[in-house]
């Protein structure tokens, strides 16, 4: 995908286009990294899945892009309890806090919920509810809005 065709991408989802080093150059760097795309240098290049879509599963875009971040942060607050003042006993700070543990398993299970689809079956699951007619009607504005190389505008 060009810088054009990403682009009219995001003003087709009403993202912020930004410069062209911006957001979609940051996104794709990453997926890059990960292996999930490979750039391709010259004219109507751009980037293209480096592996089947069969073979991309959610939580690797996810962790591509955003990182292997925790969805929630233990602030330590049963060692702040005002009851105890500065003396915490030890049963109370054991192990793991009960509210992190149900964090941590709620965060486990969106994972392997996210590790359950791939791109394909996501597209699959677009493409059930999609209009027949809405993917051609998608590419004609998309033609309509990207410059044609070798040509001047005027």
């Amino acid at each position: 995908m060009g810088s054009a065709e990403a682009k009219q991408f995001c003003r087709l989802d009403r993202l912020p286009t930004g410069d062209r080093r911006g957001i979609r150059c940051e996104l794709f760097t990453k997926l890059q990294k990960a292996g999930i795309v490979v750039a391709r240098k010259g004219i109507g290049g751009g980037f293209a899945l480096a592996l089947p879509a069969t073979d991309v599963t959610a939580v690797e875009v996810v962790e591509a892009v955003d990182g292997r971040k925790a969805l929630f942060e233990c602030k330590g607050i049963r060692a702040q309890c005002a009851r105890f003042g500065d003396r915490t006993p030890a049963w109370a700070v054991d192990g793991v806090c009960s509210i992190h543990a149900l964090m941590l398993e709620a965060e486990q299970r969106a994972r392997d919920a996210m590790a359950a689809h791939t791109l394909a079956s996501i597209k699959g699951r677009v493409s059930t509810k999609t209009p027949k007619d809405h993917t051609g009607r998608v590419q004609e504005w998309l033609a309509a809005r990207t410059p044609r190389r070798g040509r001047r505008r005027s």
